[in-house]
């Protein structure tokens, strides 16, 4: 029997407060940006608010398109079905008249349940499906398409629609200074070219192409270019990027596990060219228009490929791929059959076309 309400559109006369409930990983968070620019267009005159993770915050702090960010401290005072109740209750006191939820989770549900928002729009999925008013069908879902797509379908199914489906991020003029500032103390000009290097993934290993040929991508491109080198990262990628550091002789900018979120923004805006694994970076780059490469392995670079007209997919098909697991069962031959040449052919390609030679060249 077919469930009516996934077919119902909603009143947008009563919705005056909405809450968006964004995903937790700052790639997947960026490709759910035409979606909420998709809800601040429908809904001109709406307060938006996210509830995101400490980490996720950071892009919508600020963000033209977003009223008010929650933070959902999960480790901490909104730990266990005790936090998840204080949530509610801090929610229930905003008094939303809509919530969507954007991550596939049931926790979500359940909390905008609790706290009585009338109102609760999502996938139809992990269990969840009785716990929303709105709920769009597996069924209706995109497959094989963009990972946007299906944030976007879904919300045309209830009839919110626009025309503005950017994946927009913004800094401050004040945080472009501060990295600015930072990276002349390391010898990199305002005006100078700059490569960045992101070889992190924060998934697992199984996604991450390898130190020395990041490096010897980054010497053989800045030779070419007149390059400065800048390696982006978390904490967790700090050895890496020591690694490639020590591949370039010190000839760059470490910037791994230096930055909040809020500056690897800035950080990532600023640069040139970007050289990258399949990672929240990547994301941020192809948002801010940033030409780039992406090295992908072992997963699906036909859902989650960076959502750019000036972004290349470097992968070599092999059986295994795309396997979608953290850590390599076998030998990694993915990313292994990735070469140096392959990726430096592909960003000297790209920024040919970007940037064409004179015609007496």
């Amino acid at each position: 029997m077919t469930d009516k309400r996934s077919y119902s559109n909603l009143d947008r006369s009563s919705i005056r407060k909405i809450l968006i409930r964004a995903t937790n990983w700052i790639g997947d968070a960026v490709m759910t940006l035409p979606a909420i620019g998709t809800v601040r267009a429908a809904f001109p005159e709406a307060r938006i608010t996210i509830l995101a993770n400490q980490m996720v915050a950071g892009l919508f702090s600020p963000h033209p398109w977003v009223d008010e960010v929650l933070v959902y401290d999960r480790k901490g005072r909104h730990k266990g079905l005790a936090g998840r109740f204080r949530l509610a209750a801090e929610l229930r006191r905003h008094g939303f008249d809509l919530a969507l939820l954007l991550p596939d989770s049931f926790d979500g549900a359940f909390i905008t349940l609790l706290a009585g928002i009338p109102r609760r729009l999502g996938n139809r999925s992990d269990g969840r499906g009785l716990l929303l008013t709105h709920p769009f069908p597996l069924s209706l879902q995109p497959k094989g398409e963009h990972q946007s797509e299906n944030y976007l379908a879904m919300l045309a199914h209830f009839g919110i629609t626009s025309a503005e489906q950017r994946q927009l991020l913004v800094t401050t003029a004040a945080e472009d200074n501060a990295v600015a500032d930072r990276l002349g103390r390391h010898g990199i000009g305002r005006t100078d070219f700059v490569l960045g290097i992101n070889p992190g993934a924060t998934y697992g290993s199984a996604k991450r192409w390898y130190p020395d040929r990041f490096a010897a991508v980054a010497a053989e491109l800045a030779s070419a270019w007149g390059a400065k080198v800048v390696i982006t990262g978390g904490p967790g990628e700090a050895a890496i990027a020591a690694d490639i550091e020590s591949g370039l002789a010190g000839a760059c900018a470490n910037m791994a596990g230096k930055t909040t979120v809020r500056e690897l923004l800035a950080l990532v805006k600023r640069c040139d060219f970007f050289i990258t694994n399949d990672s929240g970076p990547m994301h941020l780059a192809a948002a801010f228009g940033v030409p780039l490469v992406a090295i992908f392995g072992s997963t699906d670079h036909t859902t989650t490929y960076p959502l750019t007209e000036y972004g290349v997919v470097v992968r070599e098909t092999v059986d295994c791929a795309p396997c979608m697991k953290r850590e390599c069962p076998t030998d990694h031959r993915c990313m292994k059959a990735v070469t140096v040449a392959a990726v430096v052919e592909a960003a000297r390609d790209l920024r040919g076309k970007i940037i064409p030679p004179p015609e007496n060249a």
